[in-house]
């Protein structure tokens, strides 16, 4: 869906950058050229900065990762009544904000998280709009258990678990992953 302002803002900048080009040749004050350089460059990347940062929060949306053809049964799988799965029950049961779900379960804390997630995306981008997508989709790599842990490390039944106890300095160590006693990630419809 694109939004009428992009266009707009897009067709603006290419417009003063053009103006600029050919305005450059024949301003001869110092204020006059200040002035064009502003209007035409700065003013540009000032909205292409505002661009990034609505295409940022939309990308964290779910409903953005369901636009693509080879990700709408995982986000079908969210709504699975399937207490196995792990995606169906944090989504049913809000243990997850379902408008980040996607991506508060796929991207690691920290800039290097928020950075290997978008380039991780733009493979994904670059397979869906260049490439023939798998049947089957896959992890890139191993799921993080730190992942998990962002929000059960402090939950008390995970604290306190009796399941948990036995592994739990394997699991805080990430030496044993979260994956390894609940397998069951996305349960997709065949």
């Amino acid at each position: 869906m694109v939004h009428w302002f992009l266009v707009l803002g897009a067709i603006i900048a290419v417009v003063l950058l053009v103006i600029f080009r050919l305005a450059m040749r024949t301003l001869t004050m110092r204020w006059e050229r200040v002035f064009a350089f502003i209007a035409m460059a700065v003013v540009p990347a000032m909205w292409l900065l505002g661009v990034l940062v609505y295409a940022d929060g939309s990308m964290h949306k779910t409903t953005f990762c369901a636009q693509c053809h080879e990700m709408q049964p995982y986000y079908e799988s969210l709504h699975v009544d399937d207490d196995e799965s792990l995606p169906a029950t944090h989504y049913r049961n809000a243990r997850v904000d379902r408008e980040t779900a996607c991506y508060e379960c796929h991207t690691r804390d920290g800039i290097s998280g928020v950075v290997e997630a978008k380039l991780k995306g733009l493979h994904d981008v670059k397979v869906h709009y260049f490439m023939e997508a798998p049947e089957e989709l896959e992890l890139h790599g191993e799921y993080d258990t730190g992942i998990c842990l962002k929000c059960h490390e402090e939950a008390a039944s995970f604290q306190g678990g009796m399941m948990h106890e036995a592994f739990m300095d394997e699991i805080l160590a990430r030496e044993m992953s979260c994956l390894d006693c609940h397998d069951v990630g996305h349960v997709l419809d065949e």
